[in-house]
């Protein structure tokens, strides 16, 4: 069976879901010009006055997204 689910992206889950880690946040943004929100890593600045580092994990799906499985099939 083949996957879209990447090494990246189980990290991304295992992090979320094991509570090992306090850095994540609901962030509101945009995605190709519609609304979303993101759930995203937030990682502090290295240095005092710098800027802190927004790592998208996963994103909401929208009204034009059309979420289906390998064969074609709505989901």
């Amino acid at each position: 069976m083949s996957t879209n689910i990447r090494p990246e992206h189980v990290s991304a889950f295992e992090a979320l879901t094991s509570g090992d880690h306090d850095n994540f946040a609901l962030f509101s943004c945009f995605l190709d010009g519609e609304p979303v929100s993101a759930i995203v890593a937030v990682t502090p600045p290295n240095a005092p006055g710098g800027e802190y580092l927004i790592t998208p994990l996963f994103v909401s799906v929208t009204d034009a997204m059309s979420l289906t499985d390998h064969d074609g099939d709505a989901a």
